[in-house]
């Protein structure tokens, strides 16, 4: 059965891992979840990621998640943009995830970029989610 939203489904994978204090967990593999990832990665919310093969044409990401002082780096992960109600915002009407402590992340012309990156791009483009 076809999923509806992959992304959504990479982003719960996380949080629950978070909740439950896993040092890594799983997700299936698209070039958009690597995109997603490496935006993660360059602000710092996980270690990073692996690609691993299941089986001949199927592969999955392994996500080391990041910890400090026993608490987990993430503390809200939320999809804002879903295949029901898609959200693009201009780069001058970016909202701020709590007042630059967070990020969000951005589907743009450009790639995959937090919020941050697109701002010094001065590109605009869809809201994937946003990280606190």
């Amino acid at each position: 059965m076809s999923m509806s939203d992959p992304l959504g489904d990479m982003l719960t994978r996380v949080r629950n891992a978070q909740r439950a204090r896993h040092a890594a967990c799983v997700a299936p593999a698209s070039k958009l979840r690597a995109s997603v990832l490496e935006a993660l990665k360059r602000e710092g919310y996980i270690r990073g990621y692996t690609t691993e093969e299941v089986r001949k044409g199927i592969s999955q990401f392994r996500i080391e998640l990041k910890y400090a002082d026993g608490q987990p780096v993430i503390r809200e992960i939320h999809r804002v943009s879903r295949p029901g109600r898609r959200v693009y915002s201009k780069i001058k009407e970016l909202p701020r995830v709590y007042a630059g402590l967070g990020v969000s992340i951005l589907s743009t012309p450009r790639g995959v970029l937090s919020d941050v990156e697109a701002r010094a791009a001065n590109v605009g483009g869809e809201i994937l989610c946003r990280v606190f």
